[in-house]
């Protein structure tokens, strides 16, 4: 088996599509890495990754929005295609079992997938505790 793990950032909002009686929600996650070249100059590389999370756990398509930043595991596909002026090319896709959304600048996340934890994330997303309040929730699964 091989398994790929990857965080990022959606590069746009999910979409849900129904397919053969199933759920998939399709989104895009951009990860970049930054690094030095060999004359010590700063560069950045990011690497599109297409994920397909086929789910009937489609509560989490609200969350995943453009900007959000997210872990996603799965299994790894590589496309080959043929671009418009004949060159070769290829494409990086996901089929996910877990996401775990890590939130934006400044934003606590959630966690969702296989673990089960909709209920959670979306209970105290819509209950958020009051600044200076003593009832903090302890959502740690040990």
């Amino acid at each position: 088996m091989i398994k790929m793990q990857v965080i990022g950032n959606l590069g746009k909002d999910c979409v849900v599509n129904a397919v053969n009686g199933k759920n998939v929600i399709n989104f895009t996650v951009a990860h970049t890495e930054k690094y030095k070249d060999s004359q010590g100059t700063n560069q950045e590389k990011t690497t599109w990754v297409d994920c397909a999370y086929w789910t009937d756990r489609t509560a989490v398509a609200p969350y995943l929005t453009k900007g959000t930043q997210v872990y996603v595991e799965g299994t790894p596909e590589v496309r080959s295609f043929t671009r418009n002026d004949g060159t070769a090319g290829a494409s990086l896709s996901l089929r996910v079992r877990e996401v775990q959304l890590l939130g934006r600048k400044n934003e606590g996340g959630g966690s969702m997938g296989s673990s089960g934890n909709e209920n959670q994330f979306q209970n105290r997303q819509q209950s958020p505790v009051a600044p200076g309040s003593d009832d903090v929730t302890d959502d740690l699964p040990f």
